[in-house]
């Protein structure tokens, strides 16, 4: 039996690398984000998230903000502050991550 040693399998920032996300963080992968793929995580790190703004997304409207690498300013998806409609509640407070903004590190 081989022992995998790697730490944990987290996702960095495509651009510099930076650590954002842990692989137990996500909640789906089923989700579509400005391009392309993406999925939502409840927990991410080493983010700056900016200004609050309602947007009409596929599921309905909601209030998200921006959350960029706190090292190399890229912006890598968004955060749901709030959900209109009772059926997307679940999402607030949670974070999408566009899978091309981000790499697997430790695989």
């Amino acid at each position: 039996m081989e022992e995998v040693i790697l730490g944990l399998r987290i996702y960095s920032c495509c651009n510099c690398r930076c650590h954002i996300a842990e692989h137990d963080d996500i909640i789906s992968k089923a989700f579509q984000g400005r391009n392309g793929r993406a999925y939502l995580f409840g927990k991410v790190v080493n983010v700056m998230t900016g200004t609050k703004e309602d947007r009409q997304l596929m599921t309905g409207l909601h209030t998200v903000a921006d959350i960029s690498c706190i090292q190399c300013r890229e912006i890598l998806g968004w955060k749901y502050e709030r959900a209109y409609e009772e059926s997307q509640k679940y999402k607030e407070g949670k974070y999408i991550l566009e899978k091309a903004k981000i790499m697997k590190e430790n695989w």
